[in-house]
């Protein structure tokens, strides 16, 4: 069976851990397509060029420690808006969302530009200041010194970026479902995703 979710919406919003759960319910293949860039991006701070990073990217880039850093991630969202970059991307996302098995991947244009006739998409957000708070104390989690502005302001940086890049900008598509996480607990909001797609699974 072929059967894709296209699971996108900002930072911190929470579609990473809704796009786990709700593969792990249905036994499909996940993959979050944000690790590629910043698998990417940590490569660009290593001295390579964007492109060189994204055509040469093995499964192993994906797999290092530090892909959540701050700094990672800025990498990450600065490299997501380079058109030849996500175009070398594009084949390795769209051949996950083929196989047999089902799918669901999660990113900020999944069901917009690499997968626009999945079967089910969900657009996850939440506040700004929400997302700033779960980034800050997962942040600290870790160690990070850092200061909720800071991390707020980050956040909203990052949300322009993505939302108005010309290539594949971060939007709902038409046809989502939004899901609005900020003031649900991740049980509830994976119980939402998980209905979804159940009915359209028939």
């Amino acid at each position: 069976m072929k059967f894709t979710v296209a699971i996108d919406g900002p930072a911190a919003a929470g579609k990473g851990t809704i796009s786990k759960a709700v593969a792990a319910h249905f036994g499909f293949a996940h993959l979050d397509t944000g690790l590629l860039y910043r698998a990417v991006g940590r490569r660009v701070l290593q001295g390579e060029t964007p492109l060189q990073a994204a055509q040469s990217l093995t499964r192993q880039d994906m797999g290092h420690d530090d892909l959540r850093s701050a700094e990672i991630a800025e990498a990450a969202s600065q490299v997501a808006a380079l058109p030849h970059v996500r175009a070398a991307l594009v084949d390795f996302q769209r051949d996950f969302a083929a196989r047999d098995g089902g799918a669901v991947l999660d990113g900020r244009d999944i069901g917009t530009v690499i997968c626009p006739k999945a079967d089910v998409k969900i657009y996850v957000t939440a506040s700004a200041e929400i997302r700033a708070q779960r980034r800050f104390m997962e942040l600290q989690t870790v160690g990070a010194e850092t200061e909720f502005d800071s991390v707020l302001k980050d956040v909203k940086a990052r949300d322009h970026r993505d939302a108005n890049r010309t290539d594949a900008p971060m939007k709902p598509a038409p046809d989502a479902v939004l899901l609005d996480t900020s003031n649900l607990s991740i049980d509830a909001a994976v119980a939402e995703a998980v209905a979804l797609i159940r009915k359209r699974i028939g």
